[in-house]
C-alpha cells in the first residue's frame, strides 16, 4: 500500500486550520450575543461591525479547511474501505455547506443589526434580526451532527490501518462518539452537559500535531 507521506502531514495542519479557525471565531462572536435580547445583541453586532465580520471569515476558514480535511483523511484511508471513506468526505462535504449557511445568515445578521440601529429597532427590524440569529445559531448548532457522524468513520478506519497510536485512535473514537450522541440529544430538545463535548476540541489538537510530525505509520505488510 503507497501513501503519499505528505498527505497524512498536510491533514494534520488541516485538523489545526479548523480548529484554531473555529475557535477564534468563536471567541468573537460570543461576547456580542447576549441571549434572550435580541436589540442588545443586534445593538452590539451593530457596534462591532469588524468583529462580527471576522467571526464570519474565521467559520469561513474552518469551512476550508474540514473541506481540505475530509479530503485528506479520505485520500490517506480509502484503502481500508473505500465506502465508508467516501462516506465519512461527504458528511464532512456536508458540513461544511451547512457552516457556510449559517455564516450567510450570520451576515445577513449584521446587515438588519445595522439597519435596526439605525431605525430605532422597529418590530419588524427585530422579527427579522431574530429569524436571522435563529438560522444560524440553528446551522451552526446542526453542523455538529455530520461532522461528528463522519469523524466516527475517519477515526474507525484509523482503527483498522493501525496508522496511529491505538491510545490516539480510541481518544477519537471515544470523543467523536460522545459529541455525535451528545448533539443528537441536544437536537431532540434534552439538556446535555458541556462536558460530553470538551473531548473533542484536544483530540484535534493531538491528532493533527501527531500527523505533522510522526505521519503514518505504515508496515510492511500495509498493517
Amino acid at each position: 500500500m503507497h501513501i503519499d507521506k505528505n498527505t497524512p502531514k498536510l491533514a494534520g495542519a488541516a485538523f489545526l486550520l479548523q480548529a484554531v479557525a473555529s475557535i477564534a471565531a468563536t471567541f468573537m462572536l460570543t461576547p456580542l450575543i447576549v441571549t434572550d435580547n435580541i436589540i442588545t445583541t443586534m445593538t452590539n453586532i451593530a457596534n462591532h461591525a469588524t468583529q462580527m465580520r471576522a467571526s464570519i471569515l474565521g467559520e469561513m476558514i474552518a469551512v476550508i479547511g474540514i473541506v481540505m480535511l475530509g479530503t485528506l483523511l479520505s485520500q490517506t484511508l480509502k484503502e481500508q474501505n473505500r465506502g465508508t471513506a467516501l462516506a465519512a468526505f461527504g458528511l464532512y462535504i456536508l458540513t461544511a455547506g451547512i457552516i457556510a449557511f449559517s455564516r450567510a445568515a450570520a451576515f445577513a445578521l449584521l446587515r438588519v443589526s445595522q439597519e435596526s440601529v439605525i431605525a430605532g429597532h422597529p418590530a419588524n427590524l427585530q422579527t427579522l434580526g431574530n429569524l436571522f440569529y435563529e438560522l444560524q445559531e440553528f446551522g451552526y448548532f446542526l453542523h455538529m451532527l455530520p461532522y461528528t457522524l463522519g469523524a466516527v468513520m475517519f477515526y474507525y478506519l484509523f482503527y483498522k490501518s493501525r496508522y496511529i497510536p491505538r491510545a490516539l485512535n480510541l481518544w477519537g473514537l471515544i470523543a467523536a462518539s460522545l459529541a455525535f450522541m451528545g448533539s443528537l440529544f441536544d437536537h431532540l430538545g434534552f439538556d446535555v452537559p458541556l462536558f460530553v463535548f470538551v473531548p473533542n476540541l484536544p483530540f484535534d489538537f493531538a491528532i493533527g500535531l501527531w500527523l505533522i510530525g510522526k505521519g503514518v505509520r505504515i508496515t510492511k505488510n500495509g498493517r
